[in-house]
């Protein structure tokens, strides 16, 4: 049987005991092995590996063995409880052993658990487990974390007094992590927030929070959008010793000012042309770009468009011999100041 999107999540929190086996598969094998451990603790419990209720079975080794799998469903633990056979890094040449204890399969038998990563339409381990009554298929996308995923590593985390702001903080930020990032970052949090009563605060979870090339390149613009012209020096020494190129912060630099000048000039305000930016803009970033909004013009945008674009002109000419990086930081230092004027 097939699971798709909240099923599946629903599933992996609360997975049927009485199933033959369940088979989870995606490109990401972070999320695949997160996803993973979920359903075992769900089925064998935090005691399940200790007391030997849990059986690995490597697919080499089952490649070399076609009865590996069957001798696991079937064996007894001194232990009372469910057990899970598990099989991990899965393929379509593994197939017909998996179907084969799949269909010898009983009630009382260990639950047969298998990851794999990216299979076709057409693998037949995917349509083993699809068409199979008695077992269950779910595929893992590179989509975003949604709600109940973050609510889920939040109380897995132990973080239980979280704030709205938190919590779009949050969401902002699982839609640029990972999820194994994601849980990482939940894990530094509820370490930082230890012994702490208080509700979570947008700015600890950004304390906290990776400082990514891309995190530091956004904050170059917003540096220059909100004139803290003092801030901007060390940020552009960062990324200059991390090889970022002129070039690339003045296009990006372009980009982010466009969205301003869409802001600025819509006739119903900031406030209305921010819900109609294509693609979205959520959370912290967009309340930002309100608040940067707030305090330009139209004109003003133009102007540093204008010295942005001039400045892009210098640095592909072919007479030009200042260094680029010094350029593209005194062209933005001027256009900071024009924000600065009104």
């Amino acid at each position: 049987m097939k699971l798709s999107g909240r099923d599946a999540n629903a599933y992996f929190r609360k997975p049927d005991p009485d199933a033959a086996g369940l088979l989870i598969y995606g490109e990401d094998t972070m999320r695949v092995a997160m996803k993973r451990a979920e359903v075992v603790l769900a089925l064998i419990g935090p005691q399940g590996a200790d007391e030997m209720r849990l059986t690995r079975v490597s697919a080499a080794d089952l490649r070399r063995d076609k009865a590996l799998l069957d001798d696991a469903v079937k064996a007894q633990s001194f232990f009372p409880g469910a057990r899970v056979a598990l099989v991990e890094e899965a393929g379509d040449t593994v197939a017909p052993q998996i179907a084969a204890a799949l269909e010898d399969w009983r009630p009382g038998d260990a639950q047969i658990v298998v990851t794999a990563g990216s299979l076709p339409a057409k693998s037949s381990l995917r349509k083993l487990f699809e068409t199979a009554k008695h077992a269950f298929a779910a595929a893992l996308y590179n989509d975003p974390m949604g709600r109940d995923e973050i609510e889920a590593e939040l109380k897995r985390a132990g973080l239980r007094d979280v704030g709205r702001e938190a919590m779009t903080t949050l969401e902002a930020l699982a839609r640029t992590l990972t999820p194994g990032d994601f849980r990482q970052t939940l894990d530094k949090v509820a370490l930082y927030k230890l012994d702490d009563d208080s509700a979570l605060t947008p700015d600890e979870v950004a304390l906290n929070a990776p400082a990514t090339i891309e995190a530091q390149i956004d904050e170059v613009f917003h540096i220059v959008a909100e004139g803290r012209t003092g801030d901007l020096a060390p940020v552009m020494m960062r990324l200059d010793g991390q090889g970022v190129a002129p070039v690339t912060l003045l296009i990006l630099a372009m980009r982010h000012f466009r969205v301003l000048y869409a802001l600025c000039s819509a006739p119903g305000g900031p406030a209305n042309a921010v819900q109609k930016l294509r693609p979205p803009i959520f959370g912290p970033r967009r309340d930002r770009l309100l608040r940067q909004a707030g305090r330009w013009n139209a004109d003003a945008v133009e102007m540093a468009l204008t010295q942005l674009m001039d400045t892009d002109l210098t640095l592909r000419s072919a007479g030009q011999r200042a260094p680029a990086m010094a350029l593209v930081e005194r062209c933005f230092i001027r256009v900071a100041h024009y924000g600065a004027r009104l």
